[in-house]
């Protein structure tokens, strides 16, 4: 199945509950997932990353490849990440489906993100800032909107003013009934005072500051995904409560990495995997003046069950091309 099939076959809402359904299997201990294998393409400035994963008691199995070339928009008229996901049939070990994986890659992240602030963020929060205004900043606004009918404005910085401008086109014709629209000139004015902070950018120094943080905050960290990067300044990260998607990686990956490799904080700093606080195992936010980090270096699993779904959903709609691979 092409990528563009896909996109017509796959609802939001289904795929938040496969996600969040992905997240308490993993904490109860029933998938197989080794962290993710990565290739650096340094001179490119781009990185290829294998991820194959299997949901024992909901039998689904799959193996992601997906890239990540920040450069790709500028020099290559490509998107930053491309995935291609093949489905295994666990009974057998043969593909069942080969799939563009760039629309599951961005649902199943912005999934992620709406799943932690339905459990991290205060269920007042009205203000979003969004720090990056590519395709993952676009599924966490449409995650968020989905969580919570209480948002009111929305405030986007990205490093270029054309992404910028052109992202806050979009959102203003698809939500502007719904919510307030602001381009921000600076990382400060998008995300001070906000109720939650979401980034999405391939950073490697802080852009965050801890003084732009204020109590009761939610932060979502996506753009962190490989060694070295890094979106927040570690002092928030000190204050907070730090919940990540999976220990292995984020701390070799995740938002959490610089500062861990550098000594500021250790293992005792991270509160819990999401998939304890989705299954119960762990609460939450507790208090209204915690600040909540979820730091989402996108699992393996994630990718399995929205694919299972698009795989379904195409079977019955006998979308895609049938080929006999074997």
């Amino acid at each position: 199945m092409t990528d563009g099939e896909i996109k017509k076959l796959l609802s939001f809402s289904e795929v938040v509950e496969a996600v969040e359904s992905a997240f308490k299997e993993k904490s109860l201990g029933r998938v197989q997932m080794p962290a993710k294998i990565y290739l650096y393409y340094t001179k490119y400035g781009g990185d290829l990353r294998a991820m194959p994963s299997f949901l024992e008691d909901l039998n689904i199995s799959a193996v992601k490849i997906v890239n990540v070339h920040p450069e790709n928009p500028i020099k290559n008229g490509l998107p930053t990440v491309m995935a291609v996901i093949t489905l295994i049939d666990p009974s057998t070990g043969a593909p069942i489906a080969i799939m563009g994986g760039t629309t599951i890659t961005n649902m199943r992240t912005g999934a992620a993100g709406g799943i932690a602030a339905k459990y991290l963020a205060r269920k007042s929060s009205k203000v979003v800032g969004l720090v990056g205004a590519g395709a993952q900043a676009r599924t966490q606004l449409m995650a968020l909107l989905q969580m919570s009918h209480e948002l009111e404005e929305v405030r986007v910085w990205s490093r270029t003013e054309e992404t910028k401008e052109k992202f806050v086109a979009e959102i203003r014709q698809a939500y502007g009934d719904v919510i307030r629209i602001i381009s921000a000139s600076s990382v400060g004015k998008a995300v001070e005072g906000a109720d939650v902070i979401v980034t999405t950018t391939p950073s490697r120094a802080p852009l965050v500051r801890d003084d732009m943080v204020s109590a009761g905050t939610h932060i979502t960290c996506i753009g962190a995904d490989a060694v070295g990067k890094e979106e927040l300044d570690p002092n928030i990260l000190k204050r907070a409560k730090i919940v990540v998607d999976d220990w292995t990686q984020a701390s070799h990956s995740g938002e959490i990495n610089v500062p861990l490799s550098r000594g500021l904080i250790t293992k005792e700093n991270i509160w819990a995997e999401i998939g304890e606080i989705a299954a119960g195992l762990k609460p939450g936010r507790q208090r209204q003046d915690e600040i909540t980090v979820f730091t989402s270096t996108g699992l393996a699993i994630q990718d399995a069950v929205t694919a299972k779904i698009a795989y379904s959903k195409a079977i019955a709609a006998k979308v895609g091309r049938f080929i006999n691979l074997i």
